[in-house]
């Protein structure tokens, strides 16, 4: 039995054409391969995979985070494209704007591409739930969560999962636990757990 708090994280690719079967989707695995590396937690997904419609994205956040997930990562649909609507989607849904998390995956991109400029992805908080738009290549979305490291391994610029379990906690959400080879998580000393 663990005795880390087990955690419900919604993970939804948002993708026309991988949703209707045109292409495999690389979304959702990429997303489940991250989390299950970086948290100690028990963790159960719940996947969607859905079409670039704005109605069909924020109905999936509302089930999500009615479902309990205290946690939901999206993936695709934050570019300028005409059919890229998740921002908007997820906005819509929102109690609350976390401006911090896009800047710094702007921040994490403009190292790697000067396009990266036109993302839009954004963090908001509904109810006890924090909803995160990520991008939709799996490197980007490794690079985002993690951040950069150098060739021993320290990092260079945080990945913005290291500020993702304080800001759960103070939701009113599980105690996320990190295994730092991964991705550290900063918590204030007061708010660190002991270990037992």
């Amino acid at each position: 039995m663990s005795s880390f708090d087990p955690v419900t994280i919604g993970i939804v690719s948002v993708s026309d054409r991988a949703s209707s079967g045109v292409y495999e989707d690389k979304g959702l695995p990429a997303l489940q391969d991250w989390l299950t590396r970086a948290l100690k937690n028990p963790v159960r997904f719940e996947p969607r995979l859905i079409p670039d419609e704005q109605a069909r994205i924020s109905a999936t956040l509302i089930e999500l985070v009615d479902a309990g997930c205290a946690l939901v990562l999206t993936t695709g649909g934050t570019g300028p494209a005409l059919r890229d609507v998740t921002p908007e989607a997820t906005l819509a849904v929102a109690h609350k704007e976390m401006p911090g998390f896009g800047e710094q995956m702007r921040q994490i991109s403009l190292r790697f591409v000067p396009t990266a400029i036109l993302s839009r992805q954004c963090a908001v908080i509904r109810d006890k739930s924090l909803i995160i738009n990520l991008p939709g290549q799996p490197k980007s979305i490794q690079e985002t969560l993690e951040g950069l490291k150098d060739a021993s391994g320290a990092s260079i610029v945080n990945g913005i999962f290291a500020a993702v379990p304080y800001c759960v906690d103070l939701i009113g959400g599980p105690y996320l636990e990190t295994r730092d080879e991964v991705c550290k998580a900063f918590r204030p000393k007061s708010a660190i757990r002991p270990t037992t």
